[in-house]
């Protein structure tokens, strides 16, 4: 009824399919990710959180300002340090991360995401303001 050899077959393909993505991210390109600055941005010292936090969840504090923004109509974000900085894409995260190739697109273009933020932002030229 079944031929067993056909059957080890596609179960030896099926979980070499559902391995594969590990072994590629352990030994292939995946494992590196994206190479980070040496130095810190702009003149200020740290980023509105701990850098670890900000690069996995820029963009839930991103989020969050917006609502808090638009839909609360506050503007001042208070840090997990206690320091407050203004809730602003174009003023407090681009005051230091002016490079968009080196803090946006570089990060970006390695997880394959294109976020939306440009859509509405425009990215300010050199002494020129955003909007």
């Amino acid at each position: 009824m079944y031929s067993k050899p056909l059957v080890l077959i596609i179960i030896m393909v099926v979980l070499a399919g559902l391995v594969a993505p590990f072994i590629y991210a352990r030994i292939g390109k995946g494992a590196s990710g994206p190479p980070t600055l040496a130095a810190p941005p702009g003149g200020e010292k740290e980023c509105v959180e701990p850098t670890a936090y900000m690069r996995r969840h820029h963009v839930d504090v991103l989020m969050k300002w917006r609502d808090a923004v638009v839909r609360e109509g506050r503007l001042t974000y208070v840090a997990s340090n206690g320091r407050q900085y203004v809730m602003s894409l174009t003023t407090t995260c681009i005051g230091c991360h002016s490079n968009k190739a080196d803090f946006c697109d570089r990060c970006h273009d390695y997880v394959r995401v294109q976020p939306r933020c440009w859509e509405c932002h425009t990215f300010p030229e050199k002494g020129g303001a955003a909007r």
